[in-house]
């Protein structure tokens, strides 16, 4: 396979991705192109943290693959850095997804769209609003925002909200952006302060890049409206959901409602694994596998042969 910088606009803004494209033996024998990912990472994530090893092993397996990272974060362009804002990812997603259509070689109608954590909500969000794609993986998803603030200790919840408000109270002033931090140890005002949520992110992160533990705070207060769950029966294409069940950062229980939910939903679940186990070890071979199996199903199966005519 081969691997490429490549940007699109969205919105005025460059985003940075990287278009992995497999070896013709592999891939491009498919008279209807190739079928495409597009990939983006969750909560303050960019695209070197582990999701290149998702991304080999689906072009691996005959796929291109279009990973991004998100305006603001990462080498994409955007202002104020480490904004997180769920319009403004959203409507990187659409943007992603338009010009992963347009690419030379690809099939438009065989799109995927798939996120972890953060962003396995906006691929269900995303897949409810776009109906031409033909997959969605939302992986260790993100899915209730109420059901995500009542799981967080009380006084961690109240220091989110003070420093939310802060940081709103600065935007309208015209301030730069008052962080928090994305993850840290326990009892620290970090938004994912689990035992296992510090080492779990750094983990994934490899040396050098461009990864900042920060995010503007005043997306503690808009979270708890973004509910991708109450959208998954409007999800048509086929979507899995994998769970971890062990998951101490985003609730379990919520992702298998998203699963149950949508119509042509898919669970799988993994035993013992917590939300970062998923991008490392064993859990992680076992998860790509089965992505790469429900990806091959719907994307990669050759077409219904026509209905022979009937003789006269």
């Amino acid at each position: 396979m081969s691997r490429t910088d490549v940007t699109f606009d969205s919105w005025g803004d460059r985003c940075a991705a990287w278009l992995y494209v497999p070896d013709e033996a592999v891939g491009t024998t498919d008279p209807r192109g190739l079928a495409c990912v597009v990939m983006a990472h969750g909560f303050a994530g960019v695209r070197e943290a582990r999701l290149d090893a998702f991304a080999e092993r689906f072009a691996s397996a005959g796929l291109a693959v279009l990973l991004f990272d998100y305006r603001g974060f990462g080498a994409s362009e955007g202002e104020p850095r480490q904004l997180l804002s769920i319009p403004r990812q959203l409507a990187d997603w659409a943007a992603a997804i338009a010009y992963a259509r347009t690419l030379d070689g690809v099939d438009p109608e065989r799109i995927a769209a798939w996120g972890t954590s953060f962003s396995g909500g906006h691929v269900v969000a995303t897949a409810a609003r776009d109906r031409r794609l033909a997959a969605a993986i939302a992986q260790a998803p993100f899915a209730d925002g109420v059901r995500q603030v009542l799981a967080l200790p009380v006084p961690l919840a109240l220091r989110l909200t003070v420093a939310a408000l802060r940081d709103e109270l600065g935007a309208l002033a015209g301030s730069a952006p008052h962080t928090v931090p994305a993850v840290g140890p326990p009892g620290s005002t970090a938004v994912m302060n689990s035992p296992d949520a510090d080492p779990g992110y750094r983990a994934i992160v490899p040396a050098g890049s461009a990864w900042r533990n920060e995010v503007a705070a005043r997306v503690c207060a808009r979270v708890i409206a973004y509910r991708p769950v109450r959208r998954a029966h409007d999800v048509r294409c086929p979507l899995l959901v994998a769970v971890c069940d062990d998951d101490q950062v985003t609730p379990p229980d919520v992702a298998v409602k998203l699963a149950r939910d949508a119509p042509r939903g898919e669970l799988v679940r993994y035993a013992g694994a917590g939300h970062f186990d998923i991008y490392l070890g064993e859990t992680f071979e076992r998860a790509v596998a089965d992505q790469i199996a429900f990806l091959t199903q719907h994307l990669l199966a050759a077409p219904a042969p026509l209905p022979a005519p009937v003789a006269s």
